[in-house]
């Protein structure tokens, strides 16, 4: 049962644009959710409102410490026209162990789903029709003490708001090339590389754009210490095949636990695929694509959902990854996940709600 949380609608309406002109991340609904916390309310005034500026003091904690985080996830239009959510209560789950990290005040799952249902239910015109296009959620939260200081904020702002977005990938499905990158670092253990913090990405800006000129579509990042140890490509999280065994990176505390990750784990071990969570080099990986024993890469993340990789870009050699193309378990799970999310394919695990 949904808490009433008070709609105030626009008055303006804004153009929809067509799902093909979307990109990702560029245009924006009509509403947004908004939710403050205080030390003597906890988090209190759930409303959605017109879209609109945010109004802050430029000495709000946000701009100077870095104390906020967020969250992201999609809303599908299905094959029946029905609006499905994908594992929802994931995100909301690891939004709390972001709050928990960055000490900001955690949420009721139960209030988060139903601000988050409110807004949705008010923007479901906005949910784009087409197969390769979604809505993309994007909660977050933010300090806004007035204060120079450095502790924890004591007052927060928990906004969310929706994009129509195409194909994260222009490509979509087409195989991707990789640099591997070993100066600068993306996480530490113990730091904050397994939270969604904003600070995270804001270290990966330069290296990714020096790989974007030079011709490549991401970066591979290696561990802070030795740069040999394979953790993320890009913003996902990385998979491969080697010798009919499907590898992925452990989660040691500066990789992010993804979602879409865990449903990849899920499925493969529901179709009985040979599986490993453990350190991978990239040594290894070298090796294993000169002696023809790695057959597929790919990475996984709910923006792109499944991106294939089709060669590593390392100390000024590229190295293909099998044939360079998508291989039938990368196109095996992104198939699956797709089809489960527009309600096209059967939902065993339970992971889809409808709006």
């Amino acid at each position: 049962m949904i808490n009433r949380i008070p709609v105030t609608r626009t008055a303006a309406p804004g153009e929809k644009p067509g799902d093909d002109q979307l990109g990702f991340g560029r245009y924006f609904t009509d509403h947004m959710f908004t939710m403050d916390c205080s030390p003597e309310k906890g988090w209190h005034d759930p409303r959605v409102t017109p879209y609109a500026p945010v109004c802050l003091d430029p000495a709000a904690m946000v701009f100077h410490y870095g104390q906020e985080l967020f969250e992201g996830l999609k809303a599908y239009r299905g094959v029946d026209g029905k609006v499905r959510l994908f594992r929802a209560i994931e995100n909301i789950r690891r939004l709390n162990r972001s709050c928990e990290r960055l000490f900001i005040p955690t949420l009721s799952e139960s209030l988060f789903m139903d601000a988050l249902l409110t807004l949705l239910r008010t923007d479901i015109d906005r949910v784009p029709e087409s197969r390769d296009a979604s809505l993309y959620i994007r909660p977050f939260i933010i300090a806004t003490d007035p204060f120079l200081g450095v502790r924890a904020s004591e007052n927060y702002k928990l906004m969310i708001i929706l994009s129509p977005s195409g194909p994260y990938y222009k490509g979509g499905m087409s195989p991707t090339s990789i640099f591997v990158e070993t100066a600068d670092v993306r996480a530490v253990r113990g730091g904050l590389g397994a939270v969604k913090a904003g600070a995270n990405y804001a270290a990966t800006i330069r290296a990714q754009e020096a790989a974007k000129k030079e011709g490549f579509a991401q970066v591979l990042w290696t561990d802070a210490f030795e740069h040999r140890y394979v953790e993320e490509i890009g913003t996902s999280n990385a998979f491969f095949v080697m010798d009919g065994t499907v590898v992925t990176p452990a989660l040691t505390g500066s990789i992010l636990p993804g979602i879409t990750r865990a449903s990849c784990l899920e499925l493969l071990k529901s179709w009985e695929v040979p599986l490993e969570e453990r350190d991978v080099t990239v040594d290894e990986l070298i090796r294993a694509s000169e002696e023809g024993r790695l057959t597929e890469a790919f990475a996984s993340g709910t923006a792109a959902v499944i991106s294939p990789v089709g060669s590593l870009h390392w100390k000024g050699r590229d190295f293909v990854m099998g044939t360079g193309q998508t291989g039938p378990v990368t196109q095996r799970l992104y198939d699956t996940l797709t089809g489960i999310q527009r309600g096209a394919e059967p939902d065993p695990f339970g992971w889809t709600s409808e709006v």
